[in-house]
């Protein structure tokens, strides 16, 4: 197919001058890219399938080069990506230097916020439109927000909404309803705005009934009774909105998103409302293409695939590898069939963590609390209060949203809680917001807390099973990755307690996590070459193995290699250990995240670039092999 339109499209203000017909065609080729994408890369599909007519509507009605618009999340931000005159450049879409698979603002001005996490669309824009009220007052710029049925219920969401009421902003918040997060919704929420579906149009209309019952004359008992029926059935008559408006939001809906001409029509019914407005729009996730809207959850993120010349589906390649997150599930769910009390909960990444077969054998045993991470963790202590063994499996960044009910909740109270931090690490093509390094220093400096580590896959069902067993918060941290067997005899685990693989006489390399398999062959590489360095399987970030650590330190060089930040890592629990006995630290070398967001890319090739794949390990220690030793305090 050739993109005459896209190829030609350099600013979205071009859309204001096209016809229906031209603006139908730009998104059947919006369409097509998309499917051209994903043959080569896993990447974003259903849900930007979903928002093409929206974002067409969106951008021929509004201005945003200096109109305000935050997509929320950002993973359904391709199709404006595409018309905000990226076309060109949309080849290198998560790939390293290429473009962000998410809102960039380095790349366009259309771009506002790396927007990777849900639910913080709304505050975002409230403070951009209550700034822009106090700096650009002659302007009258508008505002608007896109979130998905998936993210209202963050908590966030609502505080947002109440002070927009509160404020009595011009805002527009655009409810982009798909009934779906990554898997389908759930929750009162998902509850309400299913009924919404069945309800007529309702364009705000809550206040105006009740100004007109209140005038009617209460003339008896029958009469009052009356009028209670009726305001009831207007409630049910006009549900939809009830919610909303409520909360001090016109609520105008709901309307087809997928009619062009129709969206146009209501954006522009609504640009000039005052006040705080709710728009809801129905859309659906894998529109114009049958197979994704048969199973929006695998085509979320697909694995590469193709057409033939029946457009029938072609898969490009298939990993067959088993990754971390299939043998985590796999323990999980052994340790569930062994053991009543053992539960699990998820903040709707079901299917994400490969919860599918646990959600379906043990439902009264699953738990999904939807987009809501500090609700959950929260959720989690109450149960682990009561006897229970709650595991909460959450993807190592969005588990930050709870940090403070980890903090009072569960690590205060001391509550055998297990957090599974999945994409511990680095996430590849999906970048900087998903990016997992920070687990390694925010969960270490909770009193209580025991942090885990496995180096590979032999590891994860036995440091599951020893969380299981104690009676303290416990976290355990994996990669994104293929799972790999580091061969050897393997220890038990025991609290604290490093796995040695071997002594090194020249120095040893200490490796926190699944970066193991790159620590032995980076000693394989140096013994070649004739320096004795040995590894030293980590297990436990806190608390850290004082013994091993003593012994590695007075033995010659020593190397931390940790898939996470260095402040506050692996890397600096080990330092802080050689302080405290007074061992020297003149040849002990971290290698880990440096203080800097890391772009997307490939994880090898991230790996490398950081120096933490084997040669950029076997660098350092050839470096530290070089340096005279300088003695050892006494401890």
């Amino acid at each position: 197919m050739s993109f005459e339109i896209l190829s030609e499209l350099k600013s979205p203000a071009e859309l204001r001058g096209m016809n229906d017909q031209q603006q139908k065609a730009l998104a059947a080729e919006i369409r097509e890219v998309l499917l051209t994408i994903v043959s080569d890369r896993a990447a974003h599909f259903a849900s930007n399938l979903g928002v093409v007519e929206l974002c067409i509507a969106l951008h021929s009605v509004f201005d945003f080069s200096k109109d305000r618009l935050i997509w929320d999340t950002g993973h359904q931000v391709y199709p404006h990506k595409l018309v905000t005159g990226r076309f060109s450049q949309f080849e290198s879409i998560r790939r390293r230097g290429g473009l962000m698979g998410y809102p960039n603002p380095q790349e366009s001005e259309y771009d506002l916020f790396v927007t990777g996490h849900a639910g913080s669309s709304v505050s975002t824009v409230l403070g951009l439109k209550t700034a822009d009220d106090l700096l650009f007052k002659n302007e009258n710029r508008k505002s608007v927000a896109v979130i998905g049925d998936g993210a209202l219920p963050s908590g966030i969401v609502f505080e947002a909404m109440n002070n927009a009421a509160g404020l009595n902003k011009d805002l527009l918040v655009i409810l982009n309803d798909n009934k779906m997060g990554i898997c389908p919704r759930v929750g009162g929420v998902a509850s309400y705005l299913d009924k919404a579906r069945v309800a007529p149009f309702y364009n705000g209309l809550k206040r105006d009934v009740s100004w007109l019952l209140n005038k009617l004359p209460v003339v008896g008992e029958p009469v009052e009774h009356m009028l209670g029926h009726f305001k009831e059935a207007l409630k049910t008559f006009f549900h939809g909105g009830m919610l909303f408006e409520e909360m001090g939001f016109r609520y105008i809906g709901p309307v087809d998103g997928h009619d062009i001409v129709s969206m146009r029509r209501y954006l522009e019914m609504v640009k000039d409302v005052k006040g705080p407005v709710l728009l809801h729009v129905f859309t659906e996730k894998g529109s114009g293409f049958e197979p994704a809207q048969k199973d929006p959850v695998k085509f979320h993120t697909p694995a590469p695939f193709c057409r033939d010349e029946n457009n029938e589906i072609v898969p490009v390649a298939k990993d067959k590898s088993v990754a971390y997150t299939n043998v985590v599930s796999a323990a999980i769910h052994a340790a569930m069939q062994d053991d009543e009390k053992v539960c699990v909960m998820t903040a709707a990444m079901c299917a994400g963590n490969d919860l599918g077969a646990i959600r379906n054998e043990f439902p009264e045993r699953f738990f999904d609390t939807g987009i809501c991470e500090g609700h959950a963790v929260a959720f989690a202590g109450g149960m682990a209060k009561s006897g229970m063994r709650p595991i909460v499996d959450i993807y190592s960044t969005f588990l930050q949203r709870s940090f403070d009910q980890i903090f009072q909740e569960v690590a205060l109270q001391n509550l055998p809680v297990l957090f599974c931090l999945d994409r511990a690490g680095l996430c590849g093509p999906d970048g900087p917001t998903h990016h997992g390094v920070f687990d390694n220093s925010y969960m270490r400096i909770f009193p209580n807390m025991v942090v885990m580590a496995p180096g590979d896959e032999l590891d994860v069902k036995p440091m599951l099973d020893f969380a299981l067993s104690i009676n303290s918060p416990t976290s355990i941290r994996y990669a994104k990755t293929s799972a790999e067997k580091v061969t050897r005899e393997v220890a038990p685990i025991e609290l604290g307690r490093s796995e040695v693989l071997s002594w090194g006489e020249d120095g040893n390399i200490l490796a926190c996590g699944v970066l193991l398999s790159r620590a032995v062959e980076a000693a394989a590489l140096l013994r070649a070459e004739g320096l004795d360095v040995g590894v030293v399987n980590a297990r436990f970030v806190k608390p850290v193995d004082e013994e091993v650590i003593r012994r590695a330190i007075q033995a010659g060089f020593v190397i931390t290699v940790e898939e996470s930040a260095r402040i506050g890592g692996f890397g600096s629990a080990v330092l802080e250990a050689a302080n405290g006995m007074g061992e020297s630290t003149d040849r002990v070398k971290v290698l880990a995240i440096p203080d800097e967001f890391v772009e997307h890319g490939d994880r090898d090739e991230l790996l490398a670039d950081l120096g933490l794949d084997a040669a950029g390990i076997a660098k350092a220690a050839r470096q530290l092999a070089k340096q005279p030793s300088v003695g050892h305090a006494s401890a």
